[in-house]
C-alpha cells in the first residue's frame, strides 16, 4: 500500500470505523482511540496489507480491540456516579429509549453484536461482514437471525413489565 493509498483509505473509512466503534462502546474517547490505533496499525502494515483488502483488514482490527478492550473493561469495576437532575423531559424520554437499546445490546455476544452494529447500522452486506470477522456468509446469516431473535424476545420481556 503506497502513501496515497493509505491516506485515501483514512478519508473513506475513518468516519464509518469511528461510527462503528462508537456504537459499540458509547464513549467516545474509547471509540477515538480504537479508531487511531487500527490506522497506525495499518500504517505499520501497509507494505503487507493489499490496498483492496484495507477496508475489512481496519475493521477486523478495531473488532479486535473493541473486544480487547470490553475484557479489559469487564475486568475492571467502576463506581456508578449520580446525575443531576437538570434534564428536560424529552431528553429523559430520549436517554431512556436509547438505555433500552443499550441494554438489549448488551444481551448479546461480542459476535452477534458486531454483526447487527455491522449490518443494521452500518449497511455492510453479508459478504463484507464475513470477511471483517472472519466468518462465512452463511454463519453470519445464522448469528444476525440469532441476535435478532434475541433482541425481539427482550424487547417483548420488556413491553410485558411496562
Amino acid at each position: 500500500m503506497t502513501r496515497k493509498e493509505y491516506n485515501s483509505t483514512v478519508k473513506d473509512y475513518s468516519g464509518r470505523l469511528y461510527g462503528f466503534a462508537l456504537k459499540y462502546l458509547k464513549n467516545k474517547e474509547d471509540a477515538d482511540d480504537i479508531v487511531q490505533d487500527a490506522f497506525e496499525k495499518l500504517w505499520k502494515n501497509r507494505k503487507k496489507v493489499e490496498f483492496q483488502k484495507a477496508k475489512s483488514w481496519l475493521f477486523t482490527c478495531a473488532h479486535n480491540a473493541l473486544i480487547n478492550m470490553i475484557k479489559k473493561n469487564s475486568r475492571m469495576t467502576y463506581q456508578e456516579t449520580t446525575v443531576s437532575n437538570h434534564t428536560v423531559e424529552s431528553h429523559a424520554h430520549e436517554f431512556e429509549m436509547k438505555e433500552v437499546v443499550a441494554n438489549c445490546m448488551a444481551i448479546l455476544p461480542p459476535v452477534q453484536k458486531s454483526i447487527i452494529l455491522l449490518r443494521d447500522l452500518e449497511g455492510y452486506n453479508y459478504k463484507e461482514i464475513g470477511e471483517i470477522l472472519s466468518l462465512s456468509e452463511s454463519q453470519v446469516k445464522v448469528y444476525l437471525f440469532r441476535a435478532r431473535k434475541k433482541l425481539k424476545k427482550h424487547l417483548k420481556d420488556l413491553t410485558v413489565l411496562v
